[in-house]
């Protein structure tokens, strides 16, 4: 069964990325179940594997931190769902483009019930929304794996403040926008987002796998 667990307070980014190497570690060896983690961070910005230096624009406003997820440099903070999936890919078919298709149409599913339609689009990984003739990144997506098990995840903008993206060149799109489900005129709570996701979670990813 895939375990679900909702932090009730900010969560430090070192801290979350150590507790996510321990659950990895232990699924991989067999002794702890799958888990979606549903956190918040303190404002930081994230270098993922391919981050460029140049794309750091104001690297003395919020703590930055390298990360070994993959994608460039991304913003978290206070208004923003980051759901962390630390689950086994290759029970689930050990192909790492279908879990990231998977993954956007979690979301995708998510947005839908929130009132809002998700894109997503060729070369551009994430989740887009067309807005008054352009498009602009609502949830951005960020995976590693180890022995095949996935961690770090989704980050769904909510409602945080989009200023906070201006110190950074987001996952190296300086063409396109980040926009919010407050900003496109869809204000929830964190409750309801993490029911949306909980919802759609089940039609991508089976919580329960039979033994091989």
């Amino acid at each position: 069964m895939v375990e679900w667990y909702t932090s009730p307070g900010p969560v430090p980014y070192p801290e979350a990325v150590a507790a996510m190497e321990t659950r990895v570690n232990a699924i991989a060896a067999g002794k702890a179940a799958e888990l979606v983690w549903l956190v918040e961070h303190p404002s930081a910005y994230t270098a993922g594997t391919s981050a460029v230096a140049e794309e750091l624009l104001q690297a003395d406003r919020f703590p930055v931190y390298r990360s070994g997820r993959g994608g460039r440099y991304t913003y978290h903070g206070p208004g923003q769902r980051v759901a962390y999936v630390m689950l086994n890919v290759g029970a689930r078919g050990a192909d790492l483009h279908c879990f990231l298709k998977a993954l956007e149409n979690w979301v995708i599913g998510a947005l839908v019930q929130l009132g809002v339609s998700g894109i997503r689009r060729s070369g551009r990984v994430g989740i887009w929304v067309a807005r008054e003739g352009r498009e602009e990144k609502i949830a951005a997506i960020g995976i590693r794996l180890r022995r095949w098990i996935s961690f770090h995840g989704i980050a769904l903008n909510v409602d945080p403040d989009l200023e906070h993206f201006s110190g950074i060149v987001p996952c190296g799109l300086a063409t396109y926008g980040i926009t919010s489900l407050a900003a496109l005129g869809r204000p929830v709570s964190f409750a309801t987002v993490d029911k949306a996701l909980r919802d759609s979670f089940g039609k991508f990813f089976p919580e329960e796998m039979q033994a091989e």
